[in-house]
């Protein structure tokens, strides 16, 4: 008796995948991986994510209205028109080129897709904007004047979450709290990097930036534990830049706040520049009192003592100094057109915007700038008056102050008089 072999061999694999038994077990790895997906995304906790949630919803639906169909037709053709179906070279017609009703449904579709999302993004863009008071709490309740929301300041550090609460007079460190069906207002900044303040159950994401203030109205609808993180890399330790955001009840969060006020220290600026300084998987710390201003010191960079904020360096460069009082000292003031001729308006160029100093400081300034006011009404006096004029264009090359070489022209002749020292003390004075 002879055995007949099978003219292929079996591949072990194959015959294994074949088993019903096995087949499970091909989709163990994948469902490993699905196994610690979250949904939150999807099934938001805050009226503001689940909003964003329809949106994204709504969006891939009316895409896939074209995705499906052409999915699907493309299977078809392929299987229709195979090679071996021997029935379609039969009906095989090459000799079109045009079909009025195909080219209607290949343009206008995707127009009319693009035309609702573009109004779908439209009022989206706009109803949505973190910047945005709410004007509902949840879909049917708007909110009232019982809502007073909750202020929350927010600093993004390395690698650590700073939350402060004005209001109560607290903070905290990679710990949020909120009451539940209560409007919050996140004031947001970074001490150094940007970063990304990120909520998944509460809304979407917004940036902290250093000198910068951003702010985010959201709400929190359901309670329970979620968690937040920092959705934009900033350096070594931010893989572990995550806090934890409790959703609760109004008595549940009075507890909480009860907790932080007995359980932490003051929040001075001596213990924010401490706090500031890089560190990595920083637990959970509670500060009972926090210093007034705080929050407006970090977003204008001036915590450490006796750095000027951002905000007073812009408000006396819009003045143009210290208002009137410095009228004086800005009015050498010149720009790089009369400094490429080597001169200035009122003088040698050399000039300064005075700051907030010493009454001693101011006092010296003012005799150093009365002698180089001298020294300049010393040299104008020396020097021939018509070159001296200003509003001429630059020099060509070969003349003297735009005069040809060769040619003598008097001051007397244009009408300009001659300068004397004491006439440019005299108009240097007064200025």
């Amino acid at each position: 008796m002879t055995e007949t072999l099978p003219a292929t061999p079996a591949n072990p694999v194959r015959r294994a995948l074949r088993s019903r038994l096995l087949r499970p077990l091909a989709l163990a790895p994948l469902m490993a991986a699905l196994s610690g997906c979250e949904a939150i995304v999807l099934a938001p906790a805050g009226d503001i994510a689940i909003q964003q949630r329809d949106l994204l919803v709504f969006s891939v639906l009316l895409m896939l209205l074209v995705i499906v169909p052409v999915m699907a037709l493309t299977v078809y053709f392929a299987w229709k028109y195979r090679a071996s179906n021997k029935q379609t070279e039969e009906e095989y017609s090459p000799d079109w080129d045009h079909s009025t009703h195909l080219e209607l449904v290949i343009w206008a579709v995707p127009l009319l897709i693009i035309i609702c999302l573009g109004a779908v993004t439209w009022t989206g863009t706009h109803l949505l904007d973190p910047y945005r008071p709410l004007d509902r709490i949840k879909d049917g309740e708007a909110v009232s004047e019982a809502h007073t929301p909750l202020q929350v300041e927010v600093v993004a550090l390395d690698w650590k979450w700073l939350f402060i609460y004005p209001e109560y007079g607290i903070a905290t460190v990679n710990e949020l709290a909120a009451p539940v069906d209560r409007p919050i207002r996140f004031h947001i900044t970074s001490s150094g990097v940007m970063n990304s303040f990120y909520v998944p159950a509460l809304a979407g994401q917004i940036y902290a930036m250093p000198g910068m203030e951003t702010k985010l109205h959201a709400v929190i609808n359901r309670p329970g534990e979620y968690t937040g993180f920092s959705a934009n890399y900033s350096g070594d330790g931010f893989s572990n830049m995550r806090f934890a955001f409790h959703g609760m009840d109004d008595e549940a969060f009075n507890q909480w706040v009860a907790k932080v006020r007995a359980g932490g220290s003051a929040l001075d600026r001596d213990a924010y520049l401490e706090l500031e300084r890089p560190s990595e998987k920083v637990p959970v710390t509670y500060y009972s009192g926090i210093e007034p201003q705080l929050f407006d010191a970090v977003v204008n960079m001036c915590v450490q003592p006796g750095k000027m904020c951002m905000g007073e360096m812009m408000d006396i460069d819009r003045k143009g100094g210290l208002g009137v009082d410095a009228i004086r000292n800005t009015l050498p003031l010149v720009y790089d057109k009369y400094h490429r001729r080597g001169t200035a308006v009122f003088g040698s160029g050399e000039s300064y915007v005075m700051q907030v100093c010493t009454p001693l400081e101011a006092e010296r300034a003012a005799v150093e700038a009365s002698m180089r006011r001298q020294a300049n009404a010393e040299v104008l006096d020396r020097a021939n008056p018509f070159n001296r004029l200003t509003g001429a264009a630059l020099a060509a090359p070969g003349t003297r102050s735009g005069v040809p070489q060769g040619s003598t022209v008097k001051a007397e002749q244009v009408g300009f008089q001659p300068l004397t020292v004491g006439a440019a003390r005299a108009s240097v004075s007064q200025s």
